[in-house]
Parts: C-alpha cells; sequence; structure tokens
C-alpha cells in the first residue's frame, strides 16, 4: 500500500514533549521524523545509538554537542553522520520555526 504524508505537517496543538515518529515500522533501517521545540539533552546525559545515525535538520536550528566538548551547528537543510557509539547530546533547538528532523538508523557506513 502507499502511503503519503508530508514532513512539515506539524501536529496542531505541539506536543510539549519532543515527538519521534517511526515513518518506515517492520524495516531493516529506521527512519524516523522528530520534531523539538527547544527541548535539548538533559545537562550531563550524553546519547548513544548502537547503529550509525544520519541526521537532517529540515527546519529551524539546533546544536548538537560531542562529549569532547565540540559544537556542531545546524541550519535548515544541514545533515550529519553520527557514527555508532558517539556520546553526543543536543545542546539547542529553535521553538520558532520548531525543529523538524529526519534521521536514519543502521548501518550507514562500510
Amino acid at each position: 500500500m502507499t502511503h503519503k504524508n508530508n514532513l512539515f505537517s506539524l501536529p496542531d496543538p505541539l506536543p510539549e514533549e519532543e515527538f519521534f515518529e517511526d515513518l518506515m515500522p517492520d524495516s531493516s533501517v529506521r527512519i524516523e521524523r522528530i520534531i523539538s521545540t527547544g527541548q535539548v539533552t538533559p545537562p550531563g546525559v550524553w546519547l548513544k545509538e548502537e547503529s550509525d545515525e544520519w541526521v537532517s535538520l529540515l527546519q529551524g536550528r539546533a546544536v548538537i554537542e560531542y562529549e569532547e566538548q565540540r559544537m556542531v551547528e545546524l541550519e535548515r537543510g544541514d545533515w550529519i553522520l553520527i557514527p555508532a557509539h558517539t556520546r553526543h547530546r543536543v545542546a539547542s533547538t529553535t521553538v520558532e520555526p520548531p525543529c523538524v528532523w529526519l534521521a536514519i538508523h543502521g548501518k550507514l557506513r562500510n
């Protein structure tokens, strides 16, 4: 069955928590849309995925911080590849406009 939707269609009202939507359930590669409205990773908490993570910021502005204190500023259209097991955190996201992310998780590198 063919599905049609729009990555920029936002829930109304926007949820208070960060919104995660699995776009390809039951697939060997996880593709998700994430909507952030000012949410960040709590101080002292580090994210570490078991698989590679390709992330594109489709709307808004955000900052990703790596454990070695390197910051990467992202604007609309920017993308990054976060290798598996890399400790990182979301340091900031814009409220207006909300951040719309597209993330692909899986073995993305050789």
